[in-house]
């Protein structure tokens, strides 16, 4: 089996400046690509999983978020950190357009998109590594049996402003998590 570096897009990835969807706007919180490299040289499989109910809202489509999926999948190759599989999720319980109005299994904090994951890559979810920025993100690992589970501080700019109790470790970003709190739980490259 394999072990993955679970990480949510908006807020631990790229300035959360809500419902991104062009990569001109798209703007990498500083250090993340040299952190995927090193969680990449590390051995872990890198897999985003992201909420995405600007598509449900029709605030964009499904073909926009694939445009700048292949954008930043391409920036994150080019730094030698290259992307294993990208898991959205375009619903919204209430505040979307029909179809995507819907209570579904896949929006955090639900645990969906994580086991879809460990179901398709053959992922060790009890030795692997979840970045998120929220609660909901700690949850849906927790619940999906991520074993560690790392709450970061939105945009990269502060300690975790609403920390969660299912979260193992807390970092400012995803540079300070790497070289901090989980470097101990990565095999030397």
């Amino acid at each position: 089996m394999r072990r993955a570096a679970f990480l949510d897009r908006d807020g631990v990835i790229n300035i959360d400046h809500a419902y991104v969807c062009r990569i001109e706007d798209f703007d990498f919180i500083p250090g993340v690509l040299e952190a995927a490299r090193m969680l990449h040289d590390a051995g872990l499989d890198l897999i985003i999983v992201t909420n995405q109910s600007g598509i449900g809202r029709g605030y964009y489509t499904v073909e926009d978020f694939r445009r700048l999926d292949a954008a930043v999948r391409a920036l994150f190759a080019e730094h030698g950190a290259p992307i294993t599989d990208v898991y959205f999720c375009p619903h919204h319980p209430s505040k979307a357009l029909d179809p995507w109005r819907c209570v579904c299994d896949c929006r955090k904090p639900a645990p969906g998109m994580i086991l879809r994951a460990a179901r398709e890559h053959d992922i060790d979810l009890a030795h692997s590594i979840m970045f998120g920025d929220k609660p909901s993100d700690m949850q849906a690992a927790a619940a999906a049996g991520v074993g560690t589970r790392v709450q970061l501080g939105t945009d990269g700019i502060c300690d975790p402003g609403q920390p969660s109790e299912l979260a193992t470790h807390h970092a400012r970003d995803l540079l300070a998590a790497v070289t901090g709190p989980v470097a101990s739980l990565l095999p030397p490259p």
